[in-house]
């Protein structure tokens, strides 16, 4: 398949571009600083562009045949929160979303798989009080973003999964992790890779069209 990646210098991001890689798909990375992104084939364009620019996108998405969201900010919370100060809009989640889907519609693609946060829309009620606290202490701006992106997502008549993994790490991929449609966690992180994976295998499938699913290891 040929997949657009949203957001592919994070983290999350770059862990689903390498999993498109070593599963033999043709993969275009977008983000701002796309020439950062480390990994190399013959497979891989990159592409630098900025979401928050209907331009940008819309010029991106023709000729692939699903997308894949990873966008968020990735500045310390606490200067976020209490500075103010981003190298990122907190809104890049919701709007980037918007033009992402705007875009897809035009060019007629409808697999969207977009990466929200556990404790995110239908998960809200089910974080265990101390990451409430946390979240609406330091990441308060940002949580808010990603709620109006789930309902953005939603709200559109594309094929989309939303998938909300728990607390991410740089750990080693666990062999097995626990994708639940009803919020149910087993652990409260997860190595990024086990989510690009599973982003992978959520493009692929139907399993999850139209559910947020929660992902922890």
């Amino acid at each position: 398949m040929r997949v657009i990646v949203f957001g592919a210098t994070g983290g999350t991001g770059r862990a689903t571009v390498q999993e498109l890689l070593e599963g033999g798909h043709q993969v275009t990375a977008f983000s701002r600083h796309a020439d950062q992104l480390e990994l190399r084939s013959e497979r891989l364009h990159l592409l630098s562009g900025d979401a928050l620019f209907p331009e940008d996108v819309e010029c991106a998405v023709p000729g692939h045949d699903a997308v894949v969201v990873a966008l968020g900010v990735n500045d310390n919370p606490l200067k976020v929160r209490v500075l103010h100060r981003s190298r990122t809009p907190t809104n890049i989640c919701s709007e980037g979303t918007r033009n992402i889907i705007r875009a897809m519609k035009k060019h007629g693609l409808r697999k969207l798989v977009v990466v929200s946060a556990y404790g995110v829309g239908e998960t809200r009620d089910l974080l265990p009080w101390p990451f409430k606290m946390a979240y609406r202490l330091l990441l308060k701006e940002q949580m808010a973003d990603k709620e109006l992106q789930e309902q953005v997502i939603r709200d559109s008549d594309l094929d989309w999964v939303i998938v909300q993994p728990v607390g991410l790490t740089n750990a080693r991929p666990k062999d097995e992790v626990l994708a639940s449609s009803s919020g149910r966690v087993r652990h409260t992180t997860i190595p990024r890779r086990n989510v690009g994976r599973f982003l992978v295998q959520a493009m692929l499938g139907d399993r999850f069209l139209y559910r947020s699913v929660a992902l922890s290891s």
